[in-house]
């Protein structure tokens, strides 16, 4: 059994870790709110621009000299997983989700034969991916540096990605994050982002039945545009992630602080159950030696 002193040590050593998750609890929320805006923020461009490539794609439909962005490779052999996580922990399931999701994609694509590379963007997935994928790897990128993800970062990943696409590297790109749905609800998702994975028809943009005549032509457009589409939707997911991992750590912190107040009751508790055995056993002493006198 513990001594008293060890029980007040461990007294006031929670005490002080609660004071700690407590603060980056609070940290947290003052975050989100921010992180939060942004993510919803960039959803209806993100979403609006993958109608409007849809539209002028299937207007562009059968015509030779589509860019492979859109109707890929023509193979379907080696898959690229761009996996998104965050850089720091401390925030529950949020990079675990991520990773175990791309985890069972690339085991069951290895199944399939199919060959599998992963490009990591955070270390926290790169940490928990390399353990069973370490030779898999085939690019790493760090954003530890950055305060607040811009798309400026999003732009160097997808550079990077269609350096590699233009290089004839893979042929399919999957761009794994966590969709932000509220601060006790993050959901891991992955998107293919390479050939662009477009709305269907009933959820394209609704032209009212008027038919657009494109200048310049079609393919033009699109060989802009779908790069650009490569890049708004990872800037899309960074602001996620980022809503994401703060609602995380949120609930964690929470939960921790939480859990110390409980561990702090049950050991002052004990603390004061054997602080109390202590005294009775000092009394029963004291009376014992007054009546031996």
């Amino acid at each position: 059994m513990p001594s008293l002193k060890e029980l007040r040590n461990r007294i006031a050593s929670v005490k002080a870790t609660q004071k700690i998750t407590k603060a980056m609890q609070m940290v947290a929320a003052a975050k989100l709110r921010r992180a939060q805006e942004a993510a919803e923020a960039a959803r209806p461009y993100s979403d609006r621009m993958s109608r409007v490539l849809a539209n002028i794609a299937s207007a562009a439909a059968g015509q030779p000299g589509a860019p492979a962005l859109m109707t890929g490779t023509g193979n379907d052999e080696v898959h690229l997983l761009l996996v998104c996580t965050g850089e720091r922990g401390l925030a529950g399931a949020f990079n675990s989700a991520i990773a175990r999701l791309a985890r069972e994609d690339a085991m069951r694509l290895k199944s399939l034969g199919k060959t599998v590379k992963i490009f990591t963007v955070g270390r926290k997935g790169y940490d928990i991916l390399r353990r069973h994928f370490d030779d898999d790897i085939v690019e790493q990128m760090d954003l530890r540096h950055v305060k607040q993800v811009s798309f400026t970062e999003a732009k160097q990943v997808a550079d990077r990605l269609l350096e590699m696409f233009e290089a004839g590297e893979f042929d399919v790109a999957t761009l794994y994050y966590s969709h932000f749905r509220s601060v006790v609800s993050q959901i891991p998702t992955g998107q293919r982002i390479i050939p662009a994975e477009l709305p269907k028809e009933d959820e394209a943009l609704d032209l009212n039945g008027a038919i657009y005549e494109y200048e310049p032509d079609e393919e033009e457009i699109l060989a802009e545009l779908l790069p650009r589409n490569v890049s708004v939707q990872i800037f899309k997911a960074l602001l996620e992630n980022a809503a994401s991992f703060y609602g995380a750590q949120m609930s964690a912190m929470d939960n921790a602080t939480r859990n110390a107040g409980d561990m702090i009751d049950r050991l002052t508790l004990s603390y004061n159950r054997q602080r109390q055995a202590q005294i009775t056993k000092e009394l029963i002493e004291i009376i014992s030696g007054a009546e031996a006198v």
